[in-house]
């Protein structure tokens, strides 16, 4: 038996129901007990599932599990946002659950700083960039809100342990290279779905070069690049690091751990070390020596050069921003003041915004003088927030504006405007481009970037009859309706400005369901149709409604070339069925490739669940078998009438599931049919 990768071991040690003697690996579905799991603004959403799930009196079952973090929407005072907000103050108050008010920083820097993540711990987030965990040796990766109002009631949540892949970081940084430059250096360099779904490993001994705010950035960023964890080792560094954490912590009532624990977790951290035969899907290297600082964009990261290269375009900005959980620490807006030294101010023509990643970020730089240095030179103060990263508040990006901003994610409308371009770069280009008034270098040439990447030979066994539980179909038959492009993101498939709307039903859902993407697909879509979608389908945030929103369309079925794994869980938690098959997709998009059409009515296709294959015309194309556990989300309607059955029916010994929970959702009123034409 393979060694196993220290991703596998810390799900291992979090794991319900396996033995030390045949511990979980990569492939294998596992159910989990986090420390801890974050929400923000959507715990507005959450809330009302939670109750849902366990009654509207019920108590979270570990109260020291949730924690409550509002960052997103919190320029917007009208009533009925604060109104929000007090809500979820008030049952967190009831709850006895940590809460943290807005302008006390984002959620991510938040769990940083207030000690939630630790070394070897697993917390996940009702967030897409809680692969940040990961930068301090933790493993993080995102949950959806259907699962987080699970954990609430049962503390575990289901998890397939992704394939792994190892990034080996060679040499170090050259000055004035940051870790946003490797990041955006990888996603641009392995841009065809290298690490998609997988979790990522960094080792080497360039890692040693890296702050822990590098890692940080880093890990946050592995989000875009298509992972599902980014995974930075506990070495001298972050001990370092963390024994500087607990100094700041003793000085509290109840400090969040001590030099003590660092030394415990220091002395025990071998045995969640990689093992030197442990598997790997890929091997990614880097040489850190030829990373030069770097910019993605406009509105995609995977279309990446060198700062100096694009300097020579002279591209004239009218927006700049530095922000967010992964570029907005006091390294990164001291890099930024650096830049205005010598009395250098913002452009004219240019709006520069700026905004901390937390309370404790900007009350360090106001100490330091960097913040008043930032102002000085022209920055509009927002608070400590998302805001503009997201396209909420003051400061986006308006239709036919250019801005290049220090954030994670550019997609086309992401900012602002669909209409408008976007650019990622690390601070330092930021504040140069925003002296500039267009794109700029700071003087650091591009050398060829060295970086490889070495597939792992693997035996994929040939599917097997399926057994199909009680309610689910035996085989489903529908119109295809075909979604001709790649890397479709959240942002296109449910709009930023109605995903804080918590009053809208499914089905008022579905009036916004693709209108990012493509304006015509409501009138395309009819009941029952099979969506058929490209790579990297569902990418970007974990936003439920890019999955609700096409069940109020009436659509029980996608199959995709690829899908963000935090897509799928939505999916599926939502009664949703997403699989794979990239060999069906590009035989349905090759008679399109000379269309402009963003969506295409296609063939009637029948999908077989007992041989998992799918019959387009005389062709035949085979896809992962779903299993019972998925099967069981499906006919139950979802995770949360799943756990809720489990909590009435919930055996003593061992919390099983009696068998009758098919006859009991086929009971129910408000059970939907899978699809018409179901063949059971």
């Amino acid at each position: 038996m393979n060694g196993r990768t220290a991703i596998e071991k810390i799900a291992a040690r979090h794991a319900v129901g396996w033995t030390a003697e045949q511990p979980p690996r990569a492939g294998d579905f596992v159910t989990l007990r986090p420390r801890h799991v974050m929400t923000h603004d959507n715990t507005s959403a959450v809330i009302p599932k939670f109750r849902s799930i366990a009654g509207a009196d019920a108590s979270v079952l570990d109260p020291t599990q949730p924690v409550f973090a509002i960052d997103h929407d919190i320029q917007n005072h009208s009533a009925e946002n604060l109104g929000k907000y007090a809500k979820i103050r008030a049952f967190a108050e009831r709850q006895g659950i940590r809460f943290f008010p807005p302008g006390r920083g984002i959620a991510h820097q938040v769990m940083i700083e207030e000690g939630f993540v630790t070394p070897g711990s697993l917390v996940v987030g009702s967030d897409s960039h809680s692969n940040m965990y990961g930068g301090v040796a933790a493993l993080g990766t995102p949950v959806v809100r259907t699962d987080a109002a699970s954990l609430w009631a049962t503390g575990t949540m289901w998890w397939t342990i992704p394939p792994q892949v190892r990034v080996t970081l060679k040499g170090s940084l050259r000055p004035g290279v940051t870790g946003k430059d490797v990041i955006l250096t990888l996603c641009s360099h392995f841009s065809n779905g290298e690490v998609l779904n997988t979790a990522v490993e960094f080792a080497g001994d360039g890692i040693a070069s890296l702050t822990i705010d590098d890692r940080l950035t880093i890990a946050n960023m592995t989000t875009e690049w298509g992972a599902l964890v980014g995974f930075f080792p506990f070495d001298a560094s972050l001990r370092q690091w963390l024994d500087a954490r607990a100094d700041l912590f003793s000085h509290t009532t109840t400090p969040a751990f001590t030099r003590s624990d660092v030394s415990r977790w220091w002395n025990a951290h071998h045995e969640l070390e990689t093992d030197p035969d442990a598997t790997f899907v890929r091997e990614i290297e880097l040489d850190l020596d030829t990373v030069s600082p770097h910019v993605c964009g406009p509105n995609s990261i995977t279309r990446g050069v060198p700062a100096s290269q694009l300097a020579r375009q002279e591209i004239r900005i009218d927006k700049a921003y530095l922000m967010s959980c992964v570029n907005g620490r006091l390294p990164d807006l001291e890099a930024a003041a650096a830049v205005f030294a010598g009395g250098r101010r913002v452009a004219p023509h240019v709006k520069f915004y700026l905004a901390a990643a937390s309370s404790d970020v900007q009350r360090a730089a106001e100490q330091n003088g960097t913040w008043q240095r930032l102002i000085d030179a022209g920055a509009i103060v927002l608070p400590s927030g998302c805001g503009a990263c997201i396209g909420l508040g003051a400061g986006t990006l308006e239709a036919g504006e250019v801005g290049i901003s220090a954030t994670n994610r550019n997609f086309e409308g992401r900012m602002g405007s669909t209409e408008a371009a976007c650019y990622l770069a690390s601070p330092r280009i930021v504040a140069e481009s925003a002296v500039r008034g267009f794109i700029a270098s700071s003087g650091d040439g591009a050398i060829a970037v060295h970086a490889t990447c070495t597939e792992r030979s693997t035996t994929a066994a040939a599917p097997t009859p399926q057994q199909i539980i009680n309610g689910f179909p035996r085989q489903i038959s529908g119109r295809s309706l075909v979604v001709t492009a790649d890397d479709l993101n959240t942002d296109g498939i449910y709009g930023k400005d109605v995903t804080y709307r918590d009053d809208l039903s499914i089905e008022q859902q579905a009036e916004h369901a693709m209108r990012n993407y493509d304006p015509s697909f409501r009138s395309l879509v009819r009941s029952g149709d099979v969506v058929v979608a490209g790579r990297n389908f569902g990418c970007g945030s974990s936003r439920e409604q890019a999955a609700t929103a096409l069940l109020g369309c009436g659509i029980r079925f996608i199959v995709a070339a690829s899908v963000s794994q935090t897509y799928q869980r939505n999916a599926f938690n939502n009664g949703l069925v997403v699989i794979e098959c990239p060999e069906l997709v590009d035989a349905l998009r090759a008679p399109l490739s000379d269309s402009s059409a963003r969506t295409a009515i296609g063939p009637s296709l029948r999908i077989d669940f007992v041989t998992s294959t799918i019959q387009l015309a005389d062709r035949i194309f085979t896809f992962a078998p779903l299993n019972e556990t998925a099967q069981r989300l499906i006919v139950a309607g979802g995770l949360e009438s799943l756990t809720r059955f489990m909590l009435a029916d919930r055996a003593p010994s061992n919390g099983s599931l009696r068998p009758t929970l098919e006859a009991q959702v086929a009971s129910r009123s408000d059970a939907r049919p899978l699809a018409e034409g179901v063949s059971a």
